[in-house]
C-alpha cells in the first residue's frame, strides 16, 4: 500500500492538547484497518518562534511541502504579543497557505441537532444549517502591496493595506465553489463589495463569467457582502455554498461559524491547485477555534474541530469518503448522548474533558467501522 504521509504541526495554546485526540484515530486505522499513514510532526507559530526565532523553520517547512497533507494546530497567546511582525505566530500559518499555494479555503459551518439550542440564534433558524464558505486564501487585502506604515510628520502617521486580484485567482476560487456546489445544493451566493470596491466590481464579472461559460447548471445569486453577514443571522439555511474573497471570508466565516453554537465545532480545508501529472492537491486542515490561551493546558479544550479536520482530509486529500462519513457520524452520534465539553455544555447534558470526547468520539468511530 502506498504510504499516506501527514504532518502533523500542532503549535501552541490548545493545537497539541485537540491534536493528540487525531493521533489516536490515526493510529487505530493504522492498527485494525492498515490504513498506511505515516506521520512526521513539526513546529509552527510561537512554539517554533521559541525554538528556532521564526514562526515556522526552513526544515518544517520543506516537510510540509513534501508531505501528503499537513494537519495544523492553532499559534499565538499573549506570550509573543511583542515579538516582531514578520516572526509573529501567526506568519508560519501565512507562510504555509502561500508557499503551499493553499488558494482555496472551505470552511463548512454545521449545526448539529444536538446543538441547536446551543446558537445564539433560534433553534429553529440553525437547526439542519449546512453552509459551505469558500473562501479565497492567498491573494486579496492580506498579500497586496503597497502594505506600509509611512511616518508623516506631525505626529501623524499612514497606513496603506492593497487589495488586489487578477483574473486568474477569481477564476480558479469560483470554480472551486461551483464544483462543490455540485455535489451538495447546487447554488452558489457570490459575495462582494461592487458598489465601492473596483476588485468587487472584477470578481462580479469574472464569477459571472465562469459561470456561464463551465457551470450553467449551478443556480448563482450575487450579494453585497455587508448584506450577506446581514443575512447570515437573519435567515442562514438560504445559503448552500457561499464564495468570497480573503477579507470579507475571514468575517463572513467567523460570523457563520458561531450560528453553530461554538468555534470550537468547526473544521477548515485549504486547498491548492491539482497537480498536472498526479491530480492531487497541497492541502491544509485546522480547526477555525485560535489557540485559546486562556484554557489551554486545563485539559479542557473541545477537541471536535480537530477531530473534523481530519474527517476532511479523509475525504478530500486520500479520497476515503466512507471513513469521512464515519468519524462525522460518530462526532454527531456522541453528541446525541449528550456528551458534551465545556464550551458546548446544555442541561441534562454530561460534561467532559478534551481525552474523555476524543475517546468517546474514537469508541463510537470504532463501532462504526466493525
Amino acid at each position: 500500500m502506498t504510504a499516506r504521509n501527514l504532518l502533523l504541526l500542532p503549535g501552541d495554546g490548545i493545537g497539541p492538547e485537540a491534536m493528540a485526540e487525531v493521533r489516536k484515530i490515526i493510529a487505530y486505522m493504522n492498527d485494525e484497518h492498515g490504513s498506511g499513514f505515516v506521520t512526521d510532526e513539526g513546529l509552527v507559530g510561537g512554539s517554533a518562534y521559541d525554538a528556532h526565532g521564526v514562526a515556522i523553520s526552513e526544515g518544517d517547512m520543506a516537510k510540509a511541502l513534501a508531505a501528503d497533507a499537513v494537519l495544523f494546530g492553532a499559534v499565538g497567546g499573549p506570550k509573543w504579543d511583542d515579538v516582531p511582525y514578520d516572526v509573529r505566530p501567526e506568519a508560519g500559518l501565512l507562510r504555509l497557505r502561500k508557499d503551499l499555494e493553499l488558494f482555496a479555503n472551505l470552511r463548512p459551518a454545521i449545526c448539529y441537532p444536538a446543538l441547536a439550542n446551543a446558537s445564539s440564534l433560534k433553534p429553529e433558524l440553525v437547526e439542519g444549517l449546512d453552509i459551505l464558505i469558500v473562501r479565497e486564501l492567498t491573494g486579496g487585502v492580506y498579500f497586496g502591496e503597497p502594505k506600509t506604515i509611512t511616518d508623516l510628520g506631525n505626529g501623524q502617521k499612514r497606513a496603506i493595506d492593497t487589495q488586489v486580484y487578477d483574473t486568474y485567482e477569481i477564476e480558479r476560487i469560483s470554480a472551486v465553489a461551483f464544483e462543490l456546489a455540485r455535489t451538495r445544493g447546487n447554488r452558489v451566493c457570490s459575495m462582494e463589495k461592487r458598489n465601492v470596491m473596483k476588485s468587487g466590481v472584477l470578481w462580479n464579472q469574472v464569477v459571472t463569467a465562469t459561470h456561464k461559460e463551465k457551470f450553467a447548471d449551478v443556480q448563482l445569486d450575487h450579494m453585497l457582502a455587508d448584506a450577506g453577514g446581514m443575512q447570515l443571522v437573519r435567515a442562514p439555511k438560504q445559503f448552500d455554498v457561499i464564495v468570497t474573497d480573503n477579507l470579507f471570508g475571514d468575517m463572513l466565516s467567523d460570523v457563520a461559524a458561531m450560528l453553530t453554537g461554538s468555534l470550537g465545532m468547526l473544521p477548515s480545508a485549504s486547498l491548492g491547485a491539482p497537480d498536472a501529472k498526479t491530480g492531487k492537491r497541497k492541502a491544509l486542515y485546522e480547526p477555525v477555534h485560535g489557540s485559546a490561551p486562556d484554557i489551554a493546558g486545563r485539559g479542557i479544550a473541545n477537541p471536535i474541530a480537530m477531530i473534523a479536520s481530519f474527517a476532511m482530509c479523509l475525504r478530500y486529500s486520500f479520497n476515503m469518503v466512507t471513513e469521512a462519513d464515519r468519524l462525522e457520524t460518530a462526532i454527531a452520534n456522541v453528541l446525541d448522548k449528550g456528551i458534551r465539553t465545556g464550551d458546548i455544555m446544555a442541561e441534562g447534558a454530561r460534561q467532559v474533558g478534551t481525552v474523555e470526547m476524543g475517546d468517546a468520539i474514537l469508541e463510537e468511530f470504532k463501532a462504526l467501522s466493525a
